[in-house]
């Protein structure tokens, strides 16, 4: 199971074009091209996993004719 980063570390890994590298969003479990919302949801898991103490939910997968008009996401 990928580790999961903090908001803070979400933030700190941004490129200078305000987007995540490919093999960093990998590294999160996030697929590529990364679907919208991702952030939030990474954000939602971490917040879970420290409410709880539960294993945090796995990512939704991307729909199969998702298309996305940028590389960036936020």
């Amino acid at each position: 199971m990928p580790d999961l980063p903090s908001p803070k570390e979400i933030e700190a890994a941004r490129t200078s074009a305000g987007g995540w590298k490919r093999e960093q969003l990998a590294a999160w479990g996030v697929p590529w091209p990364p679907p919208k919302g991702s952030k939030d949801e990474l954000t939602e898991r971490w917040k879970a996993a420290r409410q709880n103490g539960a294993p945090p939910p796995l990512p939704s997968s991307a729909q199969v004719d998702f298309a996305q008009e940028k590389l960036d996401f936020g």
